[in-house]
Formats: C-alpha cells, sequence, structure tokens
C-alpha cells in the first residue's frame, strides 16, 4: 500500500499568466501558496482474487477489466503514461470540495503520479512530477489548464513561479522570516461559497481570445512584483490587501463568468466587514472566496458571511509526500493467467494445475 498526501493551493497574484498560450508568448508569473488542505491517494496492486482487474474509489466506484474503459479521465491518463501494467485498486479522499478552485485536479493528477511512481519503486522529483502532470493535463486531456497548479502542488510552499516564453518554468520560494510569513498568512481568510463549477469552462471563457486580454494580464503579472517588494521589504502588510483587490478588479474584467452577481454581493458584504481585498481562487465562477483581512476585524467578517462554511488554513511548506510505504507482496500468479476475463475461469485453471 502506498499513500501520497498532495496540497491544495492558494493563488494570491498572476493568475491567468500561467495559461501557455500566453506565457509561451509574454511571460507569466504567479505568487501562490499551499495550504494544510490535502488529496490523499491510496494505491496498491490488486490481489488475484477479484472479477475486476481495476478499482477506483472517488465521488464513484468504477471496477472494470481494461484501462481504457476507467471514466475518470485523470486516472484513466496517468495509467496508460505510467503504462501500468498490473491489476490495481486506488482510493482518493480530499478535505475540500472538487471543483472549488483550489487546485484539487491538479493535486489529484500530481499525487496519483507520485503514488503509482512509489508502488514501482520509483522516486520522481518535484520538477518531474510538476512536468509531467502538466503533460498530461495539457497535452494528453486536453484541458484548458495552466501550469501553476502542477507545480504549486508538487513543490509546495510559498512559491514565486515565473514561466518563460522559451517554455521554462523557474520555481523559488519567498526569501521571508517566520514572522513575516505568520503575519501574512493571520490576514488571510477562506471561505466555501458553495457555487460548484469547472475551472476549465470558465478558463476557457478568456483563454481563447488571451491575447485580447493584455491589459489585464500584465496588470496580474505586474502586481506578483509589487506584492513580492512588499513582503520582502517589512512594509505595512494591509498592502498586500489592496493589492488583491486590484487584481481582483483585473480579473473580473477577463470574462462574464470570472464573477456573479452572488459573488459580488458576498464581497462587497466581506469589504462593510473590514477586508481589504480578496478573490475568488482558481480560475473564478464560484468556489472558495479568499480574503485579506487584519486579526481585529476578522470577527467581523465571519458574522458578516456566517452563511457560508470559514475554513481556517496554514500554510504548508512540503508539497506533494508519500507518507505511507509498504509495498505489497507479488503473488506468483503469470500475469497472462491473471488477465482471464472470468473469475471463474482463473480459479478453475489453478484448480486443474492443483489436481
Amino acid at each position: 500500500m502506498i499513500i501520497s498526501r498532495t496540497p491544495y493551493r492558494v493563488s494570491f497574484f498572476g493568475g491567468g499568466t500561467d495559461y501557455p498560450g500566453w506565457y509561451k508568448a509574454h511571460g507569466g508569473a504567479v505568487l501562490a501558496a499551499t495550504i494544510d488542505k490535502y488529496c490523499y491517494l491510496s494505491c496498491r496492486y490488486l490481489p488475484p482474487f477479484f472479477e475486476h482487474r481495476t478499482r477506483v474509489v472517488y465521488s464513484k466506484i468504477e471496477s472494470v477489466q481494461q484501462v481504457d474503459q476507467i471514466s475518470h479521465p485523470s486516472v484513466r491518463a496517468v495509467l496508460k503514461y505510467l503504462d501500468m501494467d498490473r491489476g490495481l485498486e486506488i482510493h482518493h479522499d480530499g478535505d475540500l470540495p472538487a471543483r472549488s478552485g483550489m487546485g484539487s485536479s491538479s493535486a489529484f493528477t500530481v499525487g496519483l503520479l507520485h503514488a503509482l511512481y512509489a508502488l514501482k519503486g520509483q522516486m520522481p522529483s518535484k520538477r518531474q512530477l510538476a512536468l509531467e502532470s502538466i503533460h498530461v493535463e495539457q497535452e494528453v486531456l486536453q484541458e484548458t489548464v495552466g501550469s501553476q497548479d502542477q507545480v504549486m502542488a508538487a513543490y509546495g510552499g510559498l512559491r514565486h513561479v515565473q514561466f518563460l516564453p522559451n517554455g521554462e518554468i523557474s520555481v523559488r520560494p519567498l526569501t521571508l522570516t517566520q514572522h513575516r510569513i505568520d503575519e501574512f498568512n493571520n490576514h488571510m481568510m477562506l471561505f466555501y461559497t458553495g457555487i460548484i463549477r469547472t475551472a476549465s469552462d470558465v478558463a476557457k471563457s478568456y483563454v481563447d481570445d488571451i491575447q485580447a486580454k493584455r491589459r489585464q494580464l500584465r496588470i496580474m503579472k505586474d502586481l506578483v512584483e509589487e506584492s513580492i517588494s512588499v513582503l520582502t521589504g517589512g512594509g505595512d502588510i494591509n498592502v498586500i490587501g489592496h493589492l488583491l483587490h486590484e487584481a481582483w478588479q483585473a480579473k473580473r474584467s477577463l470574462s462574464p463568468q470570472v464573477s456573479n452577481p452572488q459573488v459580488d454581493e458576498l464581497y462587497r458584504t466581506a469589504q462593510e466587514a473590514g477586508a481589504l481585498g480578496g478573490k475568488l481562487t482558481g480560475a473564478g465562477g464560484g468556489g472558495f472566496l479568499m480574503l485579506f483581512v487584519p486579526p481585529a476585524q476578522q470577527a467581523d467578517v465571519k458574522q458578516a458571511l456566517n452563511r457560508l462554511i470559514h475554513v481556517p488554513f496554514k500554510f504548508e511548506p512540503a508539497g506533494s509526500q508519500i507518507i505511507f510505504y509498504e509495498p505489497g507482496q507479488d503473488y506468483s500468479i503469470q500475469e497472462e493467467e491473471r488477465n482471464t476475463q472470468n473469475i471463474d475461469e482463473f480459479r478453475e485453471l489453478h484448480l486443474l494445475k492443483a489436481a
């Protein structure tokens, strides 16, 4: 049995500039952090006693004979990419709901790659996990997704990630004292709006014509450098809140699907209660509302948004990890025999051999 634990992320500045259609022409950058909310994936080779060859348990349960029969797109793509040639059982559990803007899809892909590599006795680097997850999501599955979520899930921490026009990705930790990191963390609040959306659908509403969004995306990229200067320079931390508000206004203008009247009302309510700025995490449209709130006003904001679920969180530094490693027993049964379509035939075969 192998268990991987992969963190979700919050993105502060630069989201949108991490789409390859943009950064391969203009470059991009994000400031983001992973948090202590995780995607857990357990994997094991399936013992040869079941009618199915592969079992995948998430919000659904799939029991199939062939990889191509798996409905879950990431599971199917990763198993084919790694050329897994034995029966498997895979279980997923997550601390936060899917389709909520926290990078859950990429955390799943990174975590599954990590767990399956471990099952094969291999230890991939963080860079390998990030790049292969980007390949699976963007090239194999052809999803409209950026490149920051996979990088953050693999590396973890508070990171300045730069996307270069030649396709290279630079990942650097933000060099801050622990006091400054805690101060930043303690000004952030996270609320679940309950609005479920598919990030790729929202992103598609502006990515397909991304070159027409030059003004907004350049503002969003510039805010990355400005926010880093504030954090590393030791200035008034509240400036970050005002920068987040500026970034949110730029992002809202990318597409009508990024926000909606319900979200706009929640944001106004939070501001009136003391929030200095904030944004929807991820592509927008719903999911989690992240707010920058001075500690003295957080009780007021929590009360004003009391119909929403408040999710306290801390930044986490580690990225995707294998938290349990116990290679399974290797059954002495030939794989071609295991591939029989009917378990009764399989049993009968070995009863004849025993006789």
